[in-house]
């Protein structure tokens, strides 16, 4: 097993630890400074975390080795999602909510840290990116039952393959049983501040 690095971790506030904790998971090649800007847009009564992925990518850093786009491997994002939950697991023990909000590579890894455990998170935002389809974590009919889902695509989107991104909103929209505000715009690659404000409600939604 490669030894990974210890998270790195940029807060927009200083951690009020009696808040729910939101955590924001950057896209493949980026970082969390690129997008803890995010939570500007997001209600004021929760925390925002944004870590920064443990592989480095670019110049950036990415969430699991691939076998192409939006396909992890399979024990690379097992590996990860370990490292990242024995993090979680220090801010954030029993009791306290999590969601998480994943874009593109970080949507990826959103979804598979749901899929692994749906009660441990108070629900997940999908953003331009797919679920990890073939990659080791559950995706079976029901499997998300009841589990707040947040996802965005956008119809211009050529960077993840359409047809991971249909099968995404035909699992969350249906098949999952998740309970899912789903979101379309005529971008590409990119949250639009339609999209942001249906996000801000979403998140709002579950801090209530």
């Amino acid at each position: 097993m490669n030894h990974l690095p210890d998270p790195l971790v940029q807060w927009h506030s200083t951690d009020d630890p009696t808040r729910p904790l939101v955590v924001l998971l950057h896209g493949r090649g980026s970082r969390e400074t690129e997008i803890i800007g995010l939570a500007d847009h997001l209600p004021a009564a929760a925390s925002y975390a944004a870590v920064r992925a443990p592989i480095a990518e670019g110049r950036g850093f990415a969430w699991f080795a691939n076998r192409g786009i939006g396909r992890p491997l399979p024990d690379s994002l097992a590996q990860n999602m370990a490292w990242f939950r024995e993090w979680l697991e220090g801010v954030a023990p029993a009791g306290r909510p999590v969601i998480l909000i994943g874009f593109s590579g970080g949507a990826a890894f959103a979804g598979g840290l749901i899929l692994d455990d749906p009660e441990r998170f108070a629900g997940a935002a999908i953003l331009y990116g797919t679920l990890p389809f073939d990659a080791g974590v559950p995706t079976s009919p029901d499997r998300l039952q009841g589990v707040p889902m947040f996802v965005a695509q956008g119809d211009a989107d050529t960077v993840i393959p359409a047809k991971l991104l249909d099968a995404t909103w035909r699992y969350l929209g249906a098949e999952s049983g998740a309970k899912t505000t789903a979101v379309r715009s005529t971008g590409g690659h990119s949250l639009d501040a339609g999209t942001a404000a249906a996000l801000a409600e979403w998140v709002t939604g579950q801090l209530g």
